[in-house]
């Protein structure tokens, strides 16, 4: 009988979570101090949102009663307040490290989530730690979470007797609703009991469900509020001192504007006016032996922040904007190249983006890029003439993204460069679509893209895909496949890289839903891809994977995987020569990662790898090795090192022909060689407060291929010896960055921002194994650019001026 009443109680609890929970707010005209100590008159009457339910790991879970948390939430016709008080029946052992801002660390977390047009579509998100630290991003089902954006709000966190408080104040400036007099918001409050690695809500989210966004509960009694004038100006001043062994040290001053704009209630306006990027992060370069490019991270904040409409379709790839120059200069055979830039100065960019109350996105991005001339250098004369490599650019994007039933979306993307004069334009445009059933159990998705290159002959190209997949439950799968035509290119705006075949794939994947003995999360994935060459239909990749991802009960992340090419395919890239392609052998795989719980003061990462190839003596192996220990709340070092080689390894080096009358090369010479990595990275950080923190970020790499004996490439794939070929085409590259920084927040959204850059890099034929001498080399005072930064950014809010006046 005891048991029977059990379940039926469980049984009406789950019901009742997964209800919509209503929280009722109150209009005040008295002042409120964010100070954390929630004192004032107006927060004693308030209505109280609590019973929160856990989201992880034990799905469903009412929160203990020595947990409980009780949040209030109070508005005026500016803002509204949020007053969180987060029981601890251990308060000495709460989680607290001080981090920069959208960095929790390891510290107990509260976060608010606001959807103004309660549409189950996006989340404005508004965290706070126990450390007093702010985080904040944009929240979406179908691309996470977008950290990039940046709000201005006050916070206040104060470790108590009982717990833990939150006092918050976010202005409407910092969200986006409806000009409607009596609003409903969708609204959700979410906790992390950090040491517990416990995860609540206060409306039921449950797990079983492929959404997160359309969980929430609703926020009711806000009425008679205007949409504030969201003008935000961002002036900055930029102090640059630059010096190494081929110049004397200068001193540039830099200075400029950004601007934001609310166009509507729906609609922002986000300019830049003389670009400024010289404190971005560094970019991970690496010895790159492969046919394609090497892919960069967009570390620019105006190309990061609030970009979910633009990575629809993944046409954008922003490094394209103000890259590498977009052809190479031509020399005669008596002229060398004297400078080539490596990058193209932006002159100015802007977007707009934002949603209507009906669902339909709109996002606008344009950028112009300056002319660019790289120098050339007779070597007879001594004379010098420029040649222009990159004419004045137009860049544009336009998306629109219509939303519908609260989970689906068709959008239209357009992305287009317009170069000056006879230099190659590039269009491309494409159909995307993300359907879900109601309740969120079945998804299919696709797209289809169309390209058009405008250069000395005009070139369409087309890519089309379609997946089909049951999102909900413990198993799960997933069908797709894609076509791609010779033609289709994206690259002056986004990045592609394999065209002209067709694929076909498929997932299996079993999950727990709430914790068993040994787990408290298990996911087992299925994976099977194989590619085809349209034209010839060989098989040009194939790949067989097994993996697991688990999180024990001591908060220990370990997984292991085995990947398999079960029969030889046909790599089509390698040759750099068109229907000359290079059979792959076939190849299994494994590799095994193990995380330790954070939480502890010294944790460590490690990560081996292997693969065995069907040719006798090829294989590689690798490892990741990554200690890292917290000396205290303030003070943190990581450090990682890496190591990968490759034995027998089969690359390109060259293509000869000894045709004249032939404009294909004849013979295409590759090598058989080794490749070693070694690459070692510390960073750390000392939080002063958590608006005040100094950076360090160290990364030492050094990768070579020795060539041990070179090959050609028959016409059937195969590779045979070839004996003619003397040339020293081994490679050795390494490289060094140093970055120290300080950040100071000394106002809402206003920094100070120090950095200190050191760095050097070589290529060279030559391989010198001494791993020594190859760093300390790059640390002279020869090789070093040494880069010192001093950037101000003040944040002006029209509202605050207004108010003032």
């Amino acid at each position: 009988m005891r048991k029977l009443l059990l379940i039926i109680t469980l049984l009406f609890s789950l019901f009742g979570y997964s209800q919509k929970k209503t929280l009722q707010t109150k209009f005040i005209t008295d002042n409120i101090t964010i100070d954390g100590k929630i004192d004032e008159d107006a927060w004693k009457s308030a209505p109280v949102a609590k019973d929160f339910i856990m989201f992880e790991p034990d799905n469903g879970k009412p929160i203990a009663d020595n947990k409980k948390t009780e949040i209030k939430v109070l508005y005026d016709n500016d803002a509204i307040y949020v007053a969180a008080l987060m029981y601890d029946n251990e308060p000495n052992k709460i989680l607290k490290e001080i981090s920069q801002r959208d960095n929790f660390g390891a510290s107990d977390i509260f976060g608010v989530f606001v959807n103004g047009y309660n549409d189950g579509q996006q989340d404005f998100r508004f965290i706070v730690s126990a450390s007093d630290g702010q985080a904040d991003c944009i929240g979406t089902d179908t691309n996470g979470e977008d950290y990039s954006w940046d709000g201005v709000w006050k916070s206040k966190a104060v470790i108590t007797d009982f717990g833990w408080v939150v006092e918050m104040r976010i202005p409407y400036a910092a969200l986006r609703f409806s000009g409607e007099k009596k609003q409903t918001w969708g609204l959700n409050f979410f906790r992390e009991i950090k040491r517990d690695r416990q995860k609540y809500s206060w409306n039921f989210i449950d797990s079983k469900i492929g959404t997160f966004t359309q969980q929430t509960g609703v926020l009711e009694g806000i009425e008679n509020i205007k949409t504030p004038t969201r003008l935000f100006l961002l002036p900055y001043s930029s102090f640059y001192v630059n010096a190494n062994s081929q110049q004397k040290t200068t001193g540039t001053i830099k200075g400029g504007l950004d601007i934001k704009y609310g166009i509507n209630d729906a609609f922002t306006l986000d300019a830049i006016l003389i670009p400024d990027f010289g404190q971005t992060k560094y970019d991970d370069q690496i010895l790159n032996l492969g046919p394609f490019e090497q892919q960069f991270n967009e570390n620019r904040p105006f190309f990061t922040e609030g970009t979910d409409l633009f990575s629809k379709g993944n046409l954008l790839y922003s490094r394209r904007i103000g890259g590498r120059p977009s052809v190479y200069p031509k020399i005669e055979s008596n002229e060398k190249i004297i400078d080539n830039p490596s990058s193209v100065n932006l002159i100015n960019a802007l977007k707009i983006s934002g949603r209507t109350k009906d669902g339909l996105g709109i996002g606008i991005l344009n950028a112009v890029t300056e002319k660019t001339y790289a120098t050339i250098e007779n070597n007879e004369t001594n004379k010098t003439r420029r040649e222009l490599v990159e004419p004045l650019s137009n860049y544009n994007v336009l998306v629109l993204d219509q939303r519908f039933r609260k989970n689906s979306s068709v959008s239209f993307i357009n992305t287009n460069v317009t170069r000056n004069g006879a230099f190659r334009d590039g269009n491309v445009s494409a159909l995307v679509w993300d359907l879900n059933t109601k309740k969120n159990t079945y998804n299919l998705s696709g797209n289809f893209k169309y390209s058009y290159i405008n250069d000395t002959e005009d070139q369409k190209g087309t890519f089309t895909s379609l997946n089909f997949g049951e999102t909900s439950g413990k198993y799960r799968y997933s069908l797709g496949t894609e076509i791609v035509s010779k033609s289709f290119d994206s690259n002056d705006l986004g990045i592609n890289f394999e065209t002209n075949y067709y694929a076909i794939y498929g997932n299996a994947n079993y999950r727990i839903l709430n914790p068993t003995k040994y787990f408290n999360t298990f996911v087992a994935n299925f994976n099977v891809y194989t590619q085809f060459q349209k034209e010839t239909g060989k098989i040009q990749g194939n790949n067989i994977n097994i993996n697991i991802n688990s999180n024990n009960k001591q908060n220990h992340y370990f997984g292991l995987g085995i990947n398999i090419n079960p029969i030889e395919s046909y790599d089509y890239y390698e040759s750099r020569t068109e229907n000359r392609p290079l059979i792959f052998p076939k190849r299994m795989g494994g590799w095994f990662y193990f995380s330790s719980n954070y939480n502890n003061k010294f944790a460590i990462d490690f990560n081996p790898s292997f693969a065995v190839l069907s040719e006798p003596g090829r294989n590689s192996y690798g490892f990741l090795f990554g200690p890292r220990y917290r000396f205290n709340d303030k003070f943190a070092l990581n450090y990682s090192f890496n190591f990968f080689r490759q034995n027998n390894n089969k690359g390109y080096i060259d293509s000869i022909n000894d045709d004249l009358n032939s404009a294909t090369p004849n013979t295409i010479l590759f090598a058989n060689r080794n490749v070693i990595t070694y690459s070692n990275s510390l960073t750390g950080k000392y939080s002063v407060n958590s608006k005040m923190t100094f950076n360090l970020s160290l990364r030492q790499y050094w990768s070579f291929a020795e060539n041990k004996n070179f090959l050609s490439l028959e016409q059937n794939g195969r590779l045979k010896d070839y004996t003619n070929f003397t040339e020293n085409r081994n490679s050795s590259f390494y490289s060094w960055n140093a970055d120290l920084s300080y950040s100071w927040w000394f106002a809402p959204g206003s920094e100070v921002s120090i950095l200190y850059r050191n760095n050097a890099a070589n290529f060279q034929k030559e391989i010198d194994k001494d791993f020594g001498r190859n760093v300390t080399t790059l640390l002279t005072n020869d090789q070093l650019k040494h880069v010192l930064s001093i950037s101000i950014r003040y944040f002006i809010d029209y509202n605050a001026i207004k108010n003032k006046f």
